[in-house]
């Protein structure tokens, strides 16, 4: 192979400049942008012609230089983020962004997002106003609640709690509730970032009462209790519930924090899985602040709910971090909007996509399961289609060892293989994000929606 006339064969630029096809991305997308491209490209072809010994490969890539130009080009100018069809399973996929909301409320959030709106302005006085007051009353209304307000996310809820109440005092935290809530970002760390001092008592499966009231100095501030929604320890363990910590706190003056992570605000005993301590029942033991996520098991956007007593709230109203951690018109409105749907916890269940993928029956996703496999079944020529029993899972670090009953489509390609399908549906328009096994995909059902399934029969239909 002579490499040296595969280096001479690579088109010149001005060359490249007098073709049709690049004249036209030219004037799409002006010229300095498609020169950028063409060098990067042809950079790329001459790094590979070094590095590899394939020359039919090579000669493929040279052949098709102007075809890889008007690709990557039209590509520089296509969102990144793409919607994509979960199959997975996995009801809180972190890394497919999580809660979904409604159709509904996202083209109300379209509407009121595509223009001006009333996010700090009181339309009532004419005046300035609060852009927590648009969910503080429905939050207090739904938990019970003295007040709240919102930041971006649960990290910098606890981050900003302990900066105002807690900053250069100690804050008491059980040893076992120290937890990593992934990516890294740990409890202590972020406790560090705020400016209080940690002090870890009990030990990692057991913490008594006294531990708590034996550390308590002149410069604590505040009890903090974690919820470990991500993990578990079973056996020999023993924890103190907020409500049994709360004469202690009533008696010392020192105020109760609690990190509820997920933050649910229904309990989901009823739908036969364990049940996870509601934000309603920590008001109720009396915590002081409350924490946790908007965009887990609440099922909206990505947010730090803070509610619990007035004088709190207030003062981390007035912190200088809140500017910095405050959230935006977009989580404002699609808060309120999910929000809405808890005023009833019945339509919540209905309407709450997190709500309804957890809720739903088994017989019902199995009814569901046959449906998209009748669906496949006649636009797939070249796979067997089948359905299969499976578990999805609740995920986002909530209920961890909960596995729901479940049903998938099974799909077993003729004429490709299983990885090559899997390879295919990512670059599906939608992507379509769904497991491996046996040899096959697995779609399970829980976690699509029915708006989806034609869809999804086109797409497999065009290669399979």
């Amino acid at each position: 192979m002579d490499k040296n006339l595969l280096y001479r064969s690579i088109p010149k630029v001005d060359i490249l400049l007098e073709k049709d096809e690049i004249k036209e991305l030219i004037a799409n997308y002006g010229h300095e942008i498609v020169m950028d491209v063409i060098r990067e490209e042809t950079d790329q072809l001459r790094l590979l012609i070094a590095e590899s010994d394939n020359e039919t490969e090579l000669q493929s890539k040279i052949d098709n230089l102007i075809k890889s130009i008007v690709k990557a080009t039209s590509n520089l100018f296509k969102p990144k983020v793409r919607k994509v069809i979960n199959g997975t399973g996995t009801i809180l996929h972190t890394n497919l962004g999580r809660a979904p909301i409604t159709r509904t409320q996202a083209e109300k959030l379209a509407d009121i997002v595509c223009g001006y709106s009333n996010l700090e302005y009181n339309l009532e006085s004419g005046k300035r106003g609060e852009r927590y007051s648009h969910f503080e009353k429905l939050l207090c209304r739904i938990t019970g609640a003295e007040a709240a307000m919102v930041v971006n996310n649960n990290a910098a809820a606890v981050m900003l709690i302990l900066s105002t109440m807690a900053k250069g005092g100690e804050v008491i935290v059980s040893r076992g509730e120290l937890i990593e809530i992934g990516g890294k970002f740990r409890i202590p760390d972020v406790m560090e970032q705020s400016g209080a001092k940690l002090v870890e008592v009990g030990t990692t499966n057991k913490t008594h009462f006294s531990d708590y009231e034996d550390a308590i100095t002149e410069d604590t501030k505040a009890f903090l209790k974690v919820h470990t929604s991500n993990y578990n320890i079973v056996g020999f363990t023993e924890s103190v519930l907020a409500k049994e910590l709360k004469p202690l706190s009533e008696k010392t003056e020192i105020p109760i924090i609690e990190d509820l992570g997920s933050g649910v605000l229904i309990d989901l005993a009823r739908f036969g899985l364990a049940h996870e301590p509601t934000v309603q029942e920590a008001i109720e033991a009396g915590v002081d602040v409350v924490c946790f996520s908007g965009d887990k098991l609440l099922g909206g956007p990505q947010a730090g709910i803070i509610i619990g007593k007035k004088k709190y709230i207030n003062m981390m109203k007035k912190n200088q971090l809140t500017r910095a951690l405050r959230v935006d018109k977009f989580t404002v409105t699609a808060l309120e909007l999910v929000l809405l749907s808890y005023l009833n916890e019945e339509k919540a269940i209905t309407e709450v996509p997190v709500l309804k993928m957890i809720s739903e029956s088994y017989e019902s996703v199995k009814g569901r399961a046959e449906k998209l496999a009748e669906i496949l079944k006649s636009c797939c020529k070249n796979a067997e289609i089948t359905i299969g029993d499976c578990e999805s899972q609740v995920g986002g670090g909530s209920l961890p060892l909960e596995r729901i009953k479940s049903v998938s489509v099974v799909i077993k390609p003729d004429n490709i293989s299983v990885s090559t399908l899997e390879e295919m549906m990512h670059g599906f328009e939608p992507a379509i994000v769904a497991r491996t096994a046996e040899d096959a995909i697995w779609m399970d059902v829980r976690t699509l929606s029915d708006e989806d399934f034609d869809t999804i029969g086109s797409l497999f239909g065009g290669v399979c």
